[in-house]
């Protein structure tokens, strides 16, 4: 069966780009419609991001954290605006990576491309992807030690370490599809290629001209040290579930301190640990041993999989931060809430003053 469309499913990894990519997408979706390539969203006053995201809950069954049934319905919004279109049709969000079976094939048949749907997936080391994943799980509001998580890791637990292992991700994605229609993206190695190279690499895969999206992403993801990571750690076990899992915690705790202020620190960089190598560069040879012989396409060099070991001398281990490191990170995260307290109006006087300014209206009539 043929379509008049063709639908691409990005569907990750977490940790290789996507927000970025997301981001670029979003921004030059008017362009990139006139050469007929959408990227759909929900309506003007919600990111194409933000929809897709929500529609990806509703596929997978899940809320993260939102109001129970506040991502129904999205799902099949999506799949009616991808419908209305002709041409190329782009589906993004990493949370796809580790879904089931069943909902893998609700979406193939849904999406309404017959032949003609293809599945984009991006890649990276583990060297750099596990302490990547590890410190955005903290960043969400996660408790564990950097060795538990990695202990969890190793029996292949966590959701993030579903998400990124390549033949588990792709025998479920890729059953009925050709392996011309399943698309690898590898993550370039730190410093070996151009600072555009993931986008174009990204762009090959969903057959789009890197021109058609001038607008760069201003969206980034940045990367916390050591000091600071085993701060937030320890501000989440403070915090508790419910202050956690409120929509607070990711304005001031995830985007003001995480992303804006702590990022960046003169701090010890989270790397891999050293006993950690062995395994992971067995995992790395298992995925490329099996996308040698999957045949699928993959854009960018294999190579990039293999991890680069981590020398002793420069590892930091996140749960053993000293004391002093950790008081200078919360010295800074004091000073920046205590500003963006003072900056922000208390809720009950800012009531107040609505009422005395309409009562000052009121007698003014």
């Amino acid at each position: 069966m043929t379509s008049q469309r063709r639908v691409y499913l990005h569907i990750g990894a977490p940790k290789t780009g996507t927000t970025y990519v997301q981001d670029r997408l979003s921004r030059n979706a008017k362009t990139l419609a006139q050469h007929g390539v959408h990227f759909p969203s929900r309506s003007p006053l919600v990111s194409p991001g933000m929809f897709q995201f929500r529609a990806a809950l509703d596929l997978l069954g899940q809320d993260w954290g939102g109001d129970p049934g506040h991502a129904d319905g999205n799902w099949d919004a999506l799949v009616r605006r991808v419908r209305r279109h002709k041409g190329s049709v782009i589906v993004s969000h990493e949370i796809l990576a580790p879904a089931p079976a069943e909902a893998v094939a609700r979406a193939k048949a849904e999406l309404g491309a017959g032949d003609d749907l293809h599945v984009v997936y991006g890649v990276r080391d583990l060297a750099r992807q596990l302490p990547a994943a590890w410190q955005e799980s903290i960043k969400q509001g996660r408790k564990w030690t950097y060795r538990g998580f990695l202990r969890k890791v190793r029996t292949g637990k966590p959701w993030f370490y579903r998400a990124f292992d390549v033949p588990a991700v792709l025998s479920t994605w890729s059953a009925g599809l050709p392996p011309e229609n399943v698309h690898v993206v590898t993550v370039p190695q730190a410093g070996t290629t151009g600072p555009d190279e993931l986008w174009h690499r990204f762009c090959r895969a969903v057959s789009i001209d890197p021109a058609w999206a001038p607008e760069e992403s201003r969206r980034t993801n940045p990367s916390l040290g050591v000091a600071e990571a085993a701060l937030i750690r320890r501000l989440n076990k403070r915090l508790g579930r419910k202050v956690r899992r409120d929509a607070t915690y990711d304005d001031l705790v995830r985007g003001l301190l995480a992303e804006q202020e702590l990022a960046g620190r003169e701090s010890a960089k989270l790397l891999l640990p050293p006993g950690m190598h062995d395994w992971v560069e067995a995992e790395s040879a298992r995925w490329v041993e099996w996308l040698e012989q999957s045949g699928v396409d993959v854009i960018g060099d294999l190579e990039d999989l293999r991890p680069l070991p981590t020398r002793r001398v420069d590892y930091t281990n996140p749960d053993k931060v000293t004391s002093k490191a950790q008081l200078a990170a919360a010295l800074d995260a004091l000073t920046v809430m205590t500003q963006e307290a003072a900056r922000r109006e208390d809720p009950e006087q800012q009531l107040s003053h609505r009422l005395r300014s309409g009562v000052r209206r009121l007698r003014e009539s």
